[in-house]
């Protein structure tokens, strides 16, 4: 779809149900879109639903696109959703969220998976995007079919620097159970997506809210994904000298919740947050001394230990949002700025103990009510350090408005 000029910024509405029948739900969460947007006819509709809904859920997408006129509609199944500040954990529910984009292209596509000849993924293709440094990508893929790290990879050799944010469907129990909405129809596998390209601007922010413990080093040997010295030293002696050093508190989350932070960056030498990629300690090797981790290392790269608990998840998001979100709102402009989140399965009230953390805390960072949706992800898609990866136990929220400078 071509760039829209019908307004002349963006405005976005959210809408959230909770009615386990499907016709009421629908009726609900668009009436109050309508009510939100008035004449506006949006350029895409985002919708998340629960299975709840059931055989109703296979003509959502082309229903949301009748409703709304949007040309574009986008969606999947997820375990829970999300709209407004509101966390629908365990129970039915079903999230919009409509984009009026001016003076931006909307292309959707969708990319199937398979083996290479080389026994590595392919892909059936790559979003269509065109100009980088005005463009964004938003993914939905379902983890049973779909390979995203190798996906991502690709993604960033093909287009460095171009935002990428989403979300692995959640919710299902097996390959062929996931549901994709478009105003086409629906599909059950691969990655659906659409690529954003002009005077809307995406600013991610990938919050992996962890806080370091101990001091970093410097990885001087390993192989693939085990670390063998840090700092010339075995790395398990310097992970146990640094147990003995932390706080009881700090041992009881890295015992029950071991995290490392890789640097993206190997030629810094202060790091600040998002200059790590979190990653779970998988392992320790006591034969050869070393510790595994869940991604590849290298030589020179610098590794810090980390913990996760609530209150440091809650105050990274918090922070996170309110400083690279694009900056503070002008009275009344709340429906200029709308935010997709895609927040891990194992945060929400396992996490927090209290619902709705993640959706609040977006609108806490911000100082304002912005029209929020989004989904409990089973893995979520964001930058860090200029790179998109896949990460576990992050809220990524992709928050959309218009650019500062036209054409910047």
């Amino acid at each position: 779809m071509e760039p829209s000029t019908r307004t002349r910024a963006p405005r976005f509405a959210s809408a959230l149900s909770t009615e386990s029948d499907p016709v009421r739900a629908q009726e609900c969460v668009l009436g109050e879109l309508r009510a939100r947007l008035g004449e506006d006819v949006p350029d895409l509709v985002v919708a998340f639903a629960t299975h709840h809904h059931g055989p109703a859920l296979e003509g959502l997408g082309p229903a949301l696109a009748r409703a709304t006129g949007a040309p574009i509609v986008l969606g999947c199944t997820a375990e829970s959703v999300i709209g407004g500040e509101r966390e629908a954990e365990g129970s039915p529910g079903l999230a919009l969220w409509a984009a009026c984009l001016p003076h931006t292209a909307v292309r959707t596509f969708e990319i199937t998976a398979h083996a290479g000849e080389d026994g590595e993924p392919a892909f059936s293709g790559l979003p269509p995007v065109g100009e980088h440094e005005r463009s964004s990508v938003i993914l939905l893929a379902d983890p049973y079919t779909f390979p995203m790290d190798a996906f991502l990879g690709r993604l960033n050799e093909a287009f460095p620097g171009v935002p990428a944010m989403g979300g692995m469907a959640s919710g299902a129990m097996g390959p062929g159970q996931t549901l994709f909405f478009t105003a086409d129809g629906v599909r059950d596998s691969g990655c659906v997506g659409v690529v954003l390209e002009g005077e809307t601007a995406l600013h991610p922010v990938v919050s992996q809210g962890c806080r370091p413990v101990g001091k970093p080093w410097v990885i001087t040997d390993c192989d693939r994904n085990q670390i063998k010295k840090l700092g010339g030293r075995p790395a398990l002696e310097v992970l146990i000298e640094t147990w003995n050093s932390i706080p009881e508190a700090d041992k009881a989350l890295l015992q029950r919740a071991p995290f490392c932070g890789l640097a993206i960056d190997a030629t810094r030498t202060q790091f600040t947050r998002g200059d790590f990629l979190v990653r779970g300690i998988m392992g320790l090797n006591q034969r050869d001394r070393a510790i595994a981790v869940a991604d590849f290392v290298r030589r020179g790269q610098t590794m810090q230990l980390l913990v996760r608990d609530a209150e440091s998840a809650g105050e990274d998001l918090r922070f996170l949002v309110a400083h690279q979100g694009g900056g503070p709102l002008a009275p009344g402009q709340e429906d200029s700025v709308g935010v997709l989140l895609f927040t891990c399965n194992g945060r929400g009230t396992r996490m927090f103990g209290a619902p709705d953390h993640d959706a609040r805390c977006v609108r806490t960072g911000l100082a304002a009510e912005i029209p929020t949706a989004g989904f409990f992800a089973a893995g979520e898609i964001g930058p860090v350090g200029g790179r998109n990866f896949l990460h576990g136990f992050t809220a990524s929220v992709a928050l959309l408005r218009a650019r500062l400078t036209p054409g910047a």
